[in-house]
């Protein structure tokens, strides 16, 4: 049992660590220098909350829908906030997550890859509407600023006779795999650079290291699959730009 004492040392290195993000952005004049201590302290407090909860759901086939459909929302939610919040862009956003991670959860289980109990629904699904989010956030952002930062080449080629589409089919290329590269960059060096935390979570829960292989594998190509269904849905969908977007912020 975990007592209120053994927390304290977590809440001092934390709070230092909070400290040295906020010192660091501030003493570079980086802009919103204050949001990754903020994102800090609300992930910490809803990790408070959902622990408590996800006690009592975690065997119930029902409620660890309800969790995964929360998530789904509020990764969806967050995602197109970063695009320029409009309804056809939380359209977008969820029917490119949600293709991403139906089809990703549907081979994963339907081929017994990883058994399909809540317990482990709840535990890949998190993980891959998570990343499915930020890939999400990536492809829409890089194809946003690209085509606003390209513009005269995206006018060029329409006045020479292209659709909206094909005058910028080169920056939506580029933009799904600009989006792919963090996934792809930390699949490709996992166990030499990154340790995942499915991995470490496993071994730490008592299950043997081979196991915890196995799974981490599952989830990684999870991950790469949601993550470029996702972008390329993304992307094909804003992609026909017919006015300059505005700047992201």
């Amino acid at each position: 049992m975990t007592g209120l004492d053994d927390f304290v040392p977590t809440l001092i290195g934390v709070g230092a660590l909070v400290l040295i993000t906020i010192a660091v952005l501030w003493g570079s004049h980086t802009p919103h220098r204050f949001a990754p201590a903020l994102a800090i302290l609300r992930g910490a407090a809803q990790l408070a909350v959902i622990s408590v909860i996800l006690g009592g759901v975690i065997t119930s086939p029902l409620w660890v829908t309800v969790a995964l459909l929360v998530m789904f929302t509020v990764a969806a939610i967050t995602a197109t906030r970063r695009l320029h919040w409009s309804w056809n862009h939380f359209g977008t956003v969820s029917a490119a997550m949600g293709a991403g991670v139906l089809v990703t959860l549907l081979v994963v289980f339907s081929t017994g890859a990883i058994e399909f109990t809540p317990r482990y629904a709840l535990a890949i699904g998190g993980i891959v509407i998570g990343n499915a989010m930020s890939i999400a956030t990536l492809a829409g952002r890089r194809l946003i600023e690209s085509v606003n930062d390209r513009w005269d080449e995206v006018e060029g080629w329409a006045a020479l006779g292209a659709t909206p589409r094909q005058s910028t089919l080169a920056l939506a290329r580029d933009a799904v795999y600009s989006a792919l590269i963090p996934a792809t960059d930390q699949t490709k060096t996992t166990g030499l650079v990154t340790l995942p935390g499915a991995f470490v979570g496993a071994i730490f829960g008592g299950i043997s290291p081979l196991e915890a292989g196995r799974f981490q594998v599952v989830v990684l190509a999870s991950i790469m699959a949601a993550g470029a269904i996702t972008a390329a849905v993304v992307v094909r969908t804003l992609a026909p730009v017919r006015m300059r977007p505005a700047r992201l912020h």
